[in-house]
């Protein structure tokens, strides 16, 4: 059953009249209909503002990248800011528009490590590698520097760390603390405190570490590195401990699963043991999120485990690990991506008691220029050894030993950004909604997107412009749970969203359903809920395609098709209150030009056949689970 409406208009800011007076006039029980309760907005707790964010980001602060960028942090914090700054190569770059909040997230590994080595620090020329790798880096000869940039981080996945640096690492993380809390404006900008652990390299098992304290919390330790463990689940054990320890809060964000060669959602452990509850629990705990989208690729979806979905296939790296010293076997792929993890989370909680994958959605940059560029007509790149100039396109980004599996500059993936519905702009109302789940991820788009799911939406709630009041009073946020079916009640959920007003109109809203069959087997659907025009469905339940306005010569568009905003209610028609499940919902744009169109027009170039000209933005929300009675 599909109960939908579908208004057009610029934005859920804007209010028709009928529309409007709805919401305006007082509600049954009010005193008199006035009183306290005339205003709609009164009283309200429940989150009312989505703010926009990426949990990673890297500076020159990181070994990696700081082989090849000099920009620091706090030109970072700078530039989310808002304001203009100088790249590594001089170009002058700045947002569209600001970002809400920022995570710098420089890798664990040596922290502080390049900016004293590129400095001719003292306590690193002492060391006779730290003598050798100033004078190469200090040589001016490109091809003597990227070598030396090379064995510097590839010195990162021994055991042990090729120079002692404790005070270098202890010191530069106590100068970035004091720099956040600096740049931490509460109701203005936040910057929440954070670094990334980096373990495995070549299988990508990273993680973003965010606290929810300031430096005075966060200088109680050091960052947690692969040279203290190379094993994730002893980061989480050392994070339950410092949470224990402070009574401050932490927590952790996986991403680039698509890179791990099936290791990141794995049903054992990272020893190869099977898992056990007490293990699964304290990842459910300590990881509430995972990062799908970003700069090396979607793990959203993949069409071999999706083959029904036709928008599975969006920005794919899966041919290799990340460092492409080993193939991608199809085997590994049901372990790699969220969607599956999120299924595979329902079968292993059938077993063990506890879902070790009950995760939220974000996307993030992942960028290593320290500028968080999710924007295709303004994207910088993953890292500073080649900014935009007319080669870029071409230019590799990661050397495999297997030519095939080399990545080129094409393709990585101008993605992504992290959205939270919170109460205010706070790092505690930050981290609060990442730890509730109340998160989106985006391919880089601002769009806004609310998604709630109960037991008695109807059409009727679709006619209002305050979808989030009737949310929150019949039903749960995306991130929470449903549970104990009302005698023959099928779950109904609410989705709206509203386009950026600088990106494409919306094309569709679709519903991705997983569940656990009869026979304890993971299933899933995508079922399209609502879309722009007079289309209709087939028999199989597709949607015909909405139409393409783009112009690749004069990278443009028209928003001539697609709506500005969608709104509707859904009712599953599949529902068995007996199978635990799991519904998010996937918001398509239009097509618009792909970062590489901007490219060819700004350079007047042409790329090769192979290199993809338009894209397809898209937000995921975080999952709404339902849990069967018992």
């Amino acid at each position: 059953m599909r109960i939908c409406s579908v208004v057009c208009v610029s934005t859920f800011l804007l209010m028709t009249t009928a529309a409007y007076s709805q919401d305006m006039l007082p509600r049954p029980g009010d005193p008199e209909g006035v009183g306290e309760t005339f205003s709609p907005y009164a009283q309200r707790q429940f989150p009312t503002k989505v703010l926009w964010g990426d949990t990673h980001l890297h500076t020159s602060v990181s070994v990696d990248a700081g082989t090849m960028n000099t920009v620091g942090q706090e030109d970072a914090y700078r530039f989310a800011r808002g304001e203009e700054i100088t790249t590594t190569h001089g170009l002058r770059a700045r947002l569209s528009r600001p970002l809400d909040w920022l995570v710098v997230s420089d890798h664990a590994e040596m922290y502080g490590l390049m900016p004293k080595l590129r400095s001719g620090d003292q306590q690193i020329l002492s060391q006779p590698k730290g003598k050798q790798w100033y004078k190469e880096l200090s040589s001016g000869d490109t091809n003597r520097i990227f070598a030396v940039a090379m064995e510097i981080v590839g010195s990162l996945q021994k055991k042990d760390p090729p120079l002692k640096a404790d005070k270098i690492v202890k010191d530069a993380w106590r100068e970035y603390t004091a720099l956040a809390d600096r740049y931490n404006e509460p109701g203005r900008f936040t910057a929440l405190v954070g670094y990334e652990y980096t373990t495995r390299g070549g299988y990508n098992l990273h993680r973003n570490v965010i606290f929810r304290g300031d430096a005075s919390v966060a200088n109680q330790a050091v960052p947690f590195s692969q040279f203290d463990s190379q094993n994730p689940e002893d980061l989480w054990k050392h994070l339950a401990a410092f949470e224990e320890k402070t009574g401050a809060e932490v927590l952790a964000i996986p991403h680039n699963g698509n890179l791990s060669n099936g290791r990141m959602f794995s049903v054992e452990t990272t020893d190869g043991k099977p898992l056990t509850r007490e293990i699964a629990a304290l990842r459910a705990r300590m990881e509430p999120l995972v990062e799908v989208t970003q700069i090396k690729g979607d793990g959203e979806a993949h069409p071999m485990l999706s083959p029904n979905d036709e928008f599975a296939d969006y920005e794919t790296w899966d041919k290799s690990n990340l460092d492409g010293t080993e193939a991608k076997k199809p085997e590994m792929l049901k372990y790699e991506y969220a969607r599956e993890a999120l299924k595979t989370g329902l079968k292993l909680e059938k077993s063990l008691g506890v879902n070790p994958f009950k995760f939220g959605m974000i996307g993030s940059t992942d960028s290593h220029t320290s500028m968080a560029t999710a924007s295709e007509e303004n994207f910088f790149g993953k890292h500073s050894g080649v900014e935009p100039e007319p080669g870029r396109w071409k230019h590799v980004v990661i050397e495999a030993p297997t030519p095939e599996f080399t990545i080129m500059g094409w393709q990585q993936a101008a993605s992504g950004y992290a959205a939270v519905w919170a109460t205010e702009n706070t790092r505690e109302a930050i981290f609060d909604a990442m730890k509730r789940k109340e998160t989106y991820a985006t391919t880089g788009s601002r769009m806004t997107v609310r998604f709630f799911g109960g037991w008695q939406f109807d059409e009727s709630d679709t006619r209002t412009r305050l979808p989030a009041r009737v949310g929150y009073e019949k039903g749960v946020p995306m991130g929470g749970d449903l549970s104990d079916a009302p005698e023959g009640k099928a779950p109904t959920f609410l989705v709206a969203a509203a386009k950026d007003p600088y990106s494409g109109n919306l094309d569709r809203i679709q519903i991705v359903k997983g569940w656990l069959d009869a026979n304890g087997e993971t299933q899933e659907k995508v079922y399209n809920v609502i879309w722009s025009g007079e289309r209709k469905l087939g028999s199989d339940g597709k949607l015909p395609p909405v139409g393409n306005t783009v112009d690749v010569e004069s990278a443009s568009w028209s928003n001539s098709i697609g709506s500005p905003e969608l709104i509707g209610v859904w009712k599953d028609p599949d529902f068995d209150p007996d199978q635990s499940a799991f519904y998010y919902a996937r918001v398509i744009e239009i097509p618009t030009p792909r970062w590489t169109a901007y490219e060819a027009l700004r350079f007047k170039i042409k790329m090769s056949e192979e290199v993809p000209m338009t894209t397809q933005e898209r937000a995921y929300t975080s999952p709404i689970w339902y849990s069967p009675k018992g």
